[in-house]
Order: C-alpha cells, then structure tokens, then sequence
C-alpha cells in the first residue's frame, strides 16, 4: 500500500510571506518549495525576457558558432544528426528551420533507425554521411558518449559539435565543440535542458553573433524575436522529454504551448485534426498523451524521418499524409504492444501462486522499443516491478538483449540494477523507469538476481518516502474558483506535478465501467448543490484498488481536479489516483 501523506498546513510567518494570494494557491506554492511572493511571482508569471539565460554562457558556445559561421563562409555541407525521440526530432526541425529561414540549403538531416542502428552516432552512418562531401557534424539530443565515432568522423574529414544534454562519461569525446550543461566545467546556471533545448540556445547564439546578423542577415529575414516561433518544437520536446518543469524549462514549456496555440505547421494542423485536439486550447496533457506517442511511433514501428518531415513540411498535402501515417502507425503499435500484453496475462496466469517480488520476462520476438509501454501497465496492475526484455540485432550486428523496467509500488529500480550490474551490459534510468541490456548467456541469470536484489533492498527498509498530498478538500469544494487558483501552476510535468487532492468519507452515487471495452472506470459523486461530479481512472477497474466500491458507499479518494473539454463542452472532473 502506498504511503500517503497530507502536507502540515502553512505556519502563520509564511502564510504572512505569501499573503496576496488565496490561501489554496498558497497551500499549492509551498508544496513546491516556494515560500515568498517574489519567488512566487517568478514561478507564476514565466518571463522569457527576464528568465532565458544568456547562451554564450554554455561552454564551447563561442567555438560552435565561430565553428558554424565557418560552414556558411566556404558553404561546406552540415549534417544534422539528431535521436530519434520526441526530443532530438524537434531538435532537428527547429536548426532546419533555421538554415532554411537564413537561406542556407548545404544541409542534410539524418536521424538513425531506432532497431537497425540503435541511440547515437554509429560507425556505418558516418561513412555514408562523409560520402555526401559533409564537413561538419552536428549532434541533437545526443553524441556525449560517443568518443570512438567522433574519431571516426575526425579521421574522415568531418569535425563533429556536439549538443546533448545526457551525462558526459569522464572524458569527453574529441569534439570540435561539445555544448552540454552538464559538462562539469560548464558554469551554465540551468542543468535541466532537453536536448531541443540545448540546439534552440544554439540557434539564438548565432542569431545573436554580430557576425551573423551583418553577413548573413543584413536583409532581415529573421527578424527579432523570430526565435520564439521555434519554441512550439522546442516546448514539445522538454514536455515529452520529462526533464524538470522549472527554471528555464518552464519559461520554455510555458512559451512553447502558447506559439503551438499558434503554430502555423501544417503537419500539426491535421495532426490536432485527426485527434479531434483544439489548437487553441492544447495543453501538456495532450502532448504527453496525444502528440509525443505518435511522434515516437515513427521510430517504434518504422523510420523517425517520418516524424521530421510531418513536423518540418510546409507542404499541405505532403504534412497530411504523413500525420494519417503516424496515427496509422501508432493503431498498429497499440495493437501488436496490445498482442504482446495478451501474451504476458497468459503467462501470469500459467504461474499463479508463483508469481515472484519481481516479475521477469523476455522473448526474443519482442521488439524492445515497445517494451516500456509494456511494462508501464503490468507494475501498475500487479505493484510490483516488472522487467520485460526483447531481441535487438540485424544488419550484421551480434544479438543483444534489450529491455525495459517500471518500479511498481516503492521500489526503486535503478537500485535493482545496481544490485545486478555485474550481469548488465548497460544499465540506466530512475527510480520508476529505467532501462538494461546484456548478452544471451546471461539471461537466465536475471530473475533470480533481480528477485535477490528486491529481498535485500527490502530487508534494509525505511527508504521510502511518502506520496505527498496538497490538500484535504470535500466534493463541494470543487469549482471553477477552485481551479483557477490550480491552472496558474501550469503546465505540469516533472519537478512540478499536478496538485493532489484527498477527499475523505467521498459517498459514492454511482460506479461503472465505460469505453468500447469497457476498460476506464467512472465514478459519480454529488455535490450539496445537487450538481454530480465525476471521477474517472483510465484502465482502471474498482479490482485495482484497496476499497471497494458500491453506490452509497463512503471512500476515500485521491485525485487531481481537471478540466475536461470532451464535445467542447468545459466541465471540471476528478482524475482517480488511489482509493484507499
């Protein structure tokens, strides 16, 4: 069961400091650590003038952009080589963007497949790359560890800048320029960017270079300001990256959302079509739940190039087609991780009153950039961690087994792996998420090394931290009033979650299960004024959870409060966390 807690109320000297807002917004801002009004006015009103960094403070930035002016000069060719995520491909659609805006076409984009060629610069696609006469690399979102394929590429004739922003190993690859804030000798005043984020501070440091602006801009064709308009695919990446939502990121987060109300893209236009999305009123919620799994299905099912032409084309009919093909492809992901889930219940069921602390299993049919919306649903489910590993080879590559893991309840998974290091490949992630590697021979020493992890880790105990709640609130305290005080803390992400509520002794009217498959769980709850209010859990079920739940029954419900827009119709609602 997990460990909830509501949060002490405000002692009366901060409750004093935080006095010209209303005492929920104040209840909400000290659960994020905010304790004055001129922190709270930074964190409610997110400034781009006052709260983007200068980007020539990122270490190597002087080079790169001496580096890039260079290129322009003797109009070498630049190759744009980003990951394949929903990070490196808005990464690589805002620095297109930005040479086709200033004009200069010597470029090309290359973006690796995800099963074939794996994360990261890789050996064979350098030696295509350097045959198409390229002569500077540039990395998005990823490159830090590649030492060895930076030699490559320097030996071919190509230097290589790096932009990422994962943790540099010791010794960074010798790079003509590494940009990266994690660097330990980089005094950047942010750690927190997505690697979108990184390659847009790029792009404003060119546009800021006198250079730049007297050689390559004299006729103005970018604008002041004109950078902003880059921030619907630079906010899409840092909202479906998962890096922390405050500091700068949430300036960028918060700015992105308002230029994607206002995007001109015309893959975006049918995309938010297709989804029935109203542009206008997009939030991060359909980003994460919409936008980012058919951007990522592009590289999950097919080729991620797919994902940077829809989002990049200005082409109408060419932006369409490609947005009906990422949905296409993302039905066709649902269906075969819908296939691969089937065939996991089977095998639960076949070991009933076997089931282990942690549930292992693997096939090497399984695609391993499926795995992790796997798992998602089966540590949730059964509350416990679950390790799901597939088969990544071909093209002449030697097999390797590859998975993915997701904590369920409170145990931290990256301490699993730790604990079973000696056996990984590789290994990485948090204490929810992560993901493994490892050879053939050691497979079947997994389960058993992972189960002796979580005894030891449990024997040692008293870790884990408790799920804070914000506040206790009755049914009827849930109005617009209510939720105007909680959407000023948008957008949500990681670092800032969405508030949660618990309302005790909650009666419930009425319970049932709704959708096609009848697979999302409602319950209706009534107000003093006689008005219903709804909660709902999607794939979810009242099995779930620790209380049962009948009509006229007393529960306990967590939640978050939401507004809904279904049928354009605004409602406010609950989205169920826990009952307990």
């Amino acid at each position: 069961m997990k460990n909830y807690s509501v949060r002490k109320p405000l002692t009366d000297e901060i409750s004093k400091s935080l006095a010209p807002y209303d005492p929920v917004l104040q209840a909400l801002l000290f659960g994020r650590g905010i304790t004055n009004v001129s922190d709270a006015e930074k964190f409610l009103y997110p400034n781009y003038d006052k709260d983007i960094h200068n980007p020539y403070l990122l270490k190597d930035m002087d080079k790169a952009v001496a580096r890039i002016l260079e290129a322009f000069e003797k109009k070498q060719k630049i190759a744009i080589f980003s990951d394949y995520d929903a990070d490196g491909i808005p990464g690589a659609v805002v620095l297109s963007d930005f040479f086709k805006k200033m004009g200069y076409e010597n470029f090309l984009v290359y973006i690796p497949h995800r099963n074939d060629e794996g994360y990261g610069l890789n050996g064979e696609a350098l030696e295509k790359i350097a045959k198409e006469d390229v002569k500077l690399v540039i990395t998005i979102d990823c490159g830090i560890s590649n030492h060895t394929e930076v030699e490559q590429a320097n030996s071919l004739g190509m230097d290589v800048i790096i932009t990422d922003h994962h943790l540099p190993k010791d010794v960074l690859p010798p790079a003509y320029a590494v940009i990266n804030h994690k660097r330990p000798d980089c005094d950047y005043p942010d750690k927190n960017l997505c690697g979108s984020g990184v390659i847009w501070k790029v792009i404003t440091a060119l546009i800021q270079s006198p250079q730049f602006q007297e050689k390559y801009n004299s006729d103005k064709k970018i604008q002041d300001g004109w950078e902003k308009w880059l921030l619907d695919m630079v906010g899409l990446a840092t909202l479906s990256d998962m890096v922390p939502l405050i500091g700068e990121n949430r300036v960028i987060a918060a700015y992105g959302l308002k230029v994607m109300r206002k995007s001109p893209r015309p893959g975006l236009h049918k995309l938010f079509e297709i989804l029935k999305v109203r542009q206008n009123d997009i939030t991060e919620d359909d980003i994460g739940f919409l936008i980012t799994p058919r951007i990522n299905a592009a590289s999950r099912m097919g080729h991620p190039k797919d994902a940077y032409d829809m989002l990049s084309s200005t082409d109408v009919t060419e932006a369409g087609v490609l947005a009906e093909h990422l949905n296409t492809i993302n039905d066709e992901r649902k269906g075969v991780v819908g296939s691969m889930v089937r065939e996991i219940k089977k095998t639960i069921a076949d070991r009933e009153g076997l089931m282990r602390n942690v549930i292992v299993l693997g096939n090497p049919e399984w695609k391993p950039s499926l795995l992790g919306l796997v798992a998602n649903s089966f540590s949730d489910e059964h509350n416990r961690p679950v390790f799901l590993w597939g088969r990544e080879g071909g093209n002449g590559k030697v097999p390797l087994i590859k998975g993915s893991c997701r904590s369920g309840g409170d145990v931290n998974i990256y301490k699993l792996m730790e604990h079973a290091s000696d056996i990984l490949t590789e290994y990485g992630g948090h204490k929810q998420a992560g993901g493994f590697s490892l050879t053939q021979d050691n497979i079947h020493l997994l389960e058993e090394r992972l189960n002796l992890a979580f005894t030891e880790l449990s024997q040692k105990g008293g870790e884990d931290e408790p799920i804070y709640i914000d506040k206790s609130l009755s049914i009827g305290d849930v109005d617009w009033k209510l939720y105007t005080h909680i959407e000023k803390l948008a957008p949500f992400g990681m670092n800032n979650p969405k508030p949660l509520f618990q309302f005790e002794q909650a009666e419930v009217v009425s319970s049932k299960q709704f959708g096609k498959e009848k697979n999302h769980l409602e319950i209706v709850f009534m107000r003093p004024n006689g008005k219903p209010l709804q909660a709902i859990a999607f794939f979810s079920h009242p099995d779930k959870f620790v209380s049962s739940i009948s009509t006229g029954q007393k529960i306990n419900l967590i939640a978050h409060i939401e507004k809904s827009t279904f049928r354009n119709f605004p409602e406010l609602r609950l989205r169920i966390v826990d009952i307990v």
